[in-house]
């Protein structure tokens, strides 16, 4: 009987190792695709920034003068999953630069790294907000992917606002959190398997990504949104996350959501919150 427990275990393993390689290939395989023109409401001019040796698509808006937000979506998405933030903004007055992340949309990159390679983007879509809007106070709201990948660039003082929306704190919790949801407890066990793939398929190390590190050198204001039913990133997490960061640093957590798109789901809730944030630091009242 145990000899028996001991193959079937072993077979577990095995199968389990050829499922986890063919999602780590899907998971990194890059999402790229034409995203088309940028919804005529917002008045937006399409970009290229030169970001090494990648190159970084995006639309770019202008405000009033009054301040910039760089929006960065989630893995697997595009910038139209930002493009009704970017209307809100712009109507608030400031300028908007929404891009692809390396490897989706019309961004080139061979790999999704999770924030690692992505964050080169950033920088280079920040360094284009500070060349064209000199003067101005720049904002960033990242969810997800692109609230790694901004935390992943260590901006410093090169921004004056931050939001992150549902970030994960460790690529091993995030990979383990979600193989859990799919496969029960068999998932976490199952999910280190998955983590020792990035170095193969993307040549980034696991420690490479770990922004509940990163957020420690944040110099600018912050604000940490996450779900209370947040699956992919539980709550605790984005506690954990939010008391790394350095003040000041306000959190909201949304009763009742999970990992979702908090502007589609309680939109006017969203744009008082996000829009008095980056008001009091974007557009200081001494200024």
């Amino acid at each position: 009987m145990a000899k028996r427990s001991l193959i079937a275990f072993a077979c577990f393993l095995l199968l389990g190792a050829g499922a986890m390689f063919g999602v780590g290939e899907v998971l990194s395989t890059p999402y790229r695709h034409s995203v088309g023109p940028p919804p005529p409401e917002l008045f937006a001019t399409p970009v290229l920034i030169p970001a090494g040796d990648a190159l970084v698509a995006g639309w770019v808006a202008r405000g009033a003068g009054s301040g910039a937000v760089l929006l960065l979506h989630a893995v697997r998405k595009d910038r139209r999953q930002m493009q009704d933030r970017a209307m809100f903004l712009n109507r608030l007055g400031y300028s908007v630069l929404l891009i692809d992340l390396q490897a989706h949309g019309e961004s080139t990159g061979k790999r999704v790294t999770f924030g690692a390679l992505e964050a080169q983007g950033v920088k280079a879509a920040l360094a284009y907000l500070k060349r064209n809007l000199p003067g101005e106070r720049i904002g960033v709201i990242g969810v997800s992917l692109g609230a790694a990948s901004v935390v992943l660039s260590k901006p410093g003082r090169s921004i004056d606002a931050l939001v992150i929306e549902v970030m994960y704190p460790t690529i091993e919790e995030a990979t383990a959190n979600r193989m859990s949801m799919y496969m029960g407890p068999p998932g976490a066990w199952l999910a280190p398997l998955m983590v020792a793939q990035l170095p193969l398929r993307t040549g980034v190390e696991a420690d490479q990504l770990r922004p509940i590190e990163a957020v420690k050198s944040l110099a600018s204001p912050v604000f940490v949104i996450g779900g209370t039913t947040d699956r992919h990133t539980p709550e605790a997490e984005t506690r954990r996350i939010f008391a790394a960061a350095p003040e000041p640093k306000q959190l909201w957590m949304v009763q009742g959501k999970g990992h979702e798109n908090f502007h589609e789901v309680v939109p006017a809730e969203y744009e008082k919150r996000v829009g008095e944030f980056l008001q009091k630091h974007l557009r200081p009242a001494n200024r």
